[in-house]
């Protein structure tokens, strides 16, 4: 292989362990937060948290104006010019902006709270809970703006330690508040984790580039630009998010509050846990991706390979974390939440696809064409949630974790055949290679989960993840230093 391939599969290898490092250490933390939560408040408890979740996070989408999207590229460009005075300047013109966005997202809160509380709720008068959410998404507007200035600036140790501080806070915080006060601590919870997110967040940068508030006209047409970048981006978010509420709000109806906190376990145990992999790719996959989004060969070449390596990574995983789901769920959550085995399980297979997609419609963003990626993000929240509706309806719980395969499955063919389309993107026989042999490994490891049990479950699924990840390392042996880096560290143990 040549050498600068074997660079770039080393330089991905390199980001992805970093950043899915420390996005395990969180999700690790924030696991140990819902087992509590789940001991606490039960499977209701979770349902009303994740309700009054979606909705900051909606409003903080609809809000947030793209500042955390729209603003990195500009501070970026001029970060690596080193033009420190207009660097200041966009900086102070971003704080700004992130403050009329934190007045946004309370004027927003405040007025669509009693509509909310008719959408989602068939018991009682939650309007003032919603109304509330206006503290937290205002906070959390500036965290974004903040967040965005260190990214921009490469200070991705400080993003890295602010990430893992808040978390830690988050569990210190909340829990005693879940205790002493049951589901009436949820919001004050919320609204907490916010503040200590938002402090994190400021001493860190802060301590970079001292807040100076300086207002201007000019200040107002600068942000201009940055909020058009940014605003398909928002917009995309902002329908997901609406999504996000709208599936809870339609299992909350149908079903009940119980429905809700169990379809949230299985989503997030599955979904967050994939996480782990794609954490790299908005930090430094994506900047390298706008780099080289012009250069056809170049594009492809990123893609295919991000795609390679994040498929390897996350293939064993997904095969693991399969078998252990039946342990897992009672572990991290209660036996209460053992209903939703089924639907995790299924649901882990739509991360095969999400891996397969992932890189491949980054090149709509990097290419700056909003209204592309706008639309295709549409169209999979539009199946998803016409799925999930279906699919609860027919199968129950079990029927929204195939719903989410389906909406993968479909998002993958409709992204892929547009970029191949559009930007002549071809899939290289590698990826359709490592594809066919994981997904097959991760298919017949479903099959077991369906079929066998006891000790012949055991077994089998424990070969299937011994051979998907001893596949994984031969492959990125080939393809990286992998195996002189373990042996270099084996040696000086």
């Amino acid at each position: 292989m040549k050498q600068y391939d074997k660079e770039g599969y080393n330089h991905i290898l390199k980001y992805a362990s970093l950043f899915g490092g420390v996005q395990g250490l969180i999700i690790l933390i924030g696991l140990v937060r819902n087992k509590a939560m789940a001991w606490l408040l039960g499977a209701g408890g979770m349902g009303f948290n994740a309700l009054l979740t979606s909705m900051q996070n909606f409003a903080s989408q609809c809000t947030n104006l793209g500042i955390s999207f729209g603003a990195v590229p500009r501070l970026s460009a001029l970060y690596d010019r080193q033009q420190e005075q207009q660097l200041q300047y966009n900086i102070q013109v971003i704080r700004l902006w992130s403050l009329i966005a934190a007045g946004l997202g309370i004027a927003f809160c405040v007025v669509v709270s009693p509509l909310m509380n008719r959408f989602t709720f068939t018991w009682g008068n939650h309007t003032l809970h919603y109304a509330v959410l206006a503290l937290a998404v205002a906070m959390t507007a500036i965290t974004s703006g903040e967040m965005a200035i260190l990214k921009a600036t490469r200070r991705l140790a400080m993003v890295a330690k602010t990430q893992i501080y808040t978390v830690i806070l988050t569990l210190v915080s909340s829990v005693p508040l879940y205790y002493f006060f049951g589901h009436s601590g949820v919001l004050p919870a919320i609204v907490i984790i916010a503040f200590l997110t938002m402090l994190v967040t400021i001493c860190y940068s802060y301590s970079c580039y001292p807040f100076r508030f300086t207002f201007r006209r000019s200040m107002l047409r600068e942000g201009r630009e940055m909020i058009r970048l940014g605003l398909a981006f928002v917009l995309a978010a902002a329908i997901g998010s609406a999504t996000e509420v709208a599936i809870r709000a339609f299992l909350n109806v149908e079903g009940s509050l119980d429905n809700v906190g169990l379809y949230n376990a299985a989503y997030m145990i599955t979904i967050t846990y994939a996480g782990l992999v794609f954490s790299a790719m908005e930090t430094d996959y994506f900047p390298r991706l706008s780099g080289v989004a012009n250069d056809y060969e170049a594009t492809n070449s990123l893609v295919n390979k991000q795609i390679e390596v994040s498929l390897l990574l996350l293939a064993p995983m997904l095969v693991g974390l399969m078998t252990a789901l039946p342990i897992l769920i009672p572990l991290l959550y209660t036996g209460e939440f053992l209903p939703v085995v089924g639907m995790a399980q299924v649901a882990v297979l739509a991360m095969y696809f999400k891996v397969l997609t992932m890189p491949v419609a980054y090149i709509t963003l990097a290419r700056r064409l909003s209204m592309s990626y706008l639309l295709l993000e549409s169209f999979y929240f539009v199946v998803l949630m016409a799925a999930i509706v279906v699919g609860f309806r027919l199968w129950g719980l079990w029927g929204t974790g195939m719903a989410i395969v389906v909406a993968h499955l479909a998002e993958n063919i409709v992204v892929t055949g547009y970029a191949t389309w559009k930007y002549g993107y071809r899939t290289t026989s590698a990826v359709w290679r490592y594809a066919a042999i994981q997904m097959s490994i991760g298919a017949l490891a479903y099959a077991v989960s369906v079929l066998c049990e006891g000790w012949l479950y055991w077994i089998t699924e424990a070969a299937l993840t011994i051979v998907s990840t001893a596949c994984s390392l031969y492959i990125l042996h080939q393809k990286t230093r992998l195996w002189e880096a373990l042996m270099r560290k084996f040696k000086n143990v």
